[in-house]
C-alpha cells in the first residue's frame, strides 16, 4: 500500500469538508408528529364515527331477530304440516261439514223442526222459526250475543 503525502490527505480533506457542507444545505428536518387515524382516539369526526358503529350494531341485531324470528316461523309451518296435524285439520272440517248439514237439514229440510240447540265448543246457536223467518241466535263462551234473522223461501239463485 502506498502512503498518501500531506497535499492528498489535505485535499481529501477539503473534498469531505466541501461535501458535508453540500449535503448539510439541502438537509431539511422537521419534528415528527404522530396522529391517530381513528376517530376513537384522535377526536375528528368522531361524531360520524360512533354514528356508524351504532347503526352497524343495530342492523346486525335487527338481522339476528330476523333470522331467529323466520327460524321459529319455520318450526311453527312445520308443526304444522305434520301428517298427524293435516289429518286433525281433514277430520275437524269433515265433522263442521256434517253438523253444519245437519242444521240446514233441520232448518229447511223435509221435515224441518221448529226450534233446536246446539252447544259447538263453548258457544250455544239455538236457532227458531215463525213459518216465515228462521232466527238464530248465536251466544260466545263470553255471553256476547248474535242474532241472525232468514226470511223463509226468499233464496234462489
Amino acid at each position: 500500500m502506498k502512503k498518501l503525502s500531506n497535499d492528498q490527505l489535505i485535499a481529501f480533506g477539503l473534498m469531505g469538508l466541501l461535501l458535508t457542507i453540500l449535503f448539510s444545505l439541502t438537509i431539511n428536518a422537521d419534528e415528527m408528529t404522530h396522529s391517530f387515524k381513528s376517530p376513537s382516539f384522535s377526536g375528528v369526526g368522531t361524531s360520524s364515527h360512533y354514528l356508524t358503529i351504532e347503526n352497524q350494531e343495530f342492523n346486525r341485531k335487527k338481522a339476528i331477530a330476523d333470522e331467529i324470528k323466520a327460524y321459529q316461523e319455520d318450526l311453527e309451518r312445520e308443526a304444522e304440516n305434520t301428517t298427524l296435524a293435516r289429518f286433525i285439520r281433514n277430520l275437524e272440517s269433515r265433522i263442521y261439514a256434517q253438523l253444519s248439514r245437519q242444521l240446514v237439514d233441520n232448518l229447511f229440510g223435509e221435515t224441518p223442526s221448529e226450534s233446536g240447540t246446539l252447544e259447538l265448543e263453548g258457544n250455544t246457536i239455538e236457532y227458531s222459526t215463525d213459518g216465515d223467518f228462521i232466527t238464530l241466535k248465536i251466544t260466545d263462551a263470553d255471553g256476547n250475543t248474535t242474532e241472525i234473522t232468514l226470511p223463509i223461501g226468499d233464496f234462489s239463485f
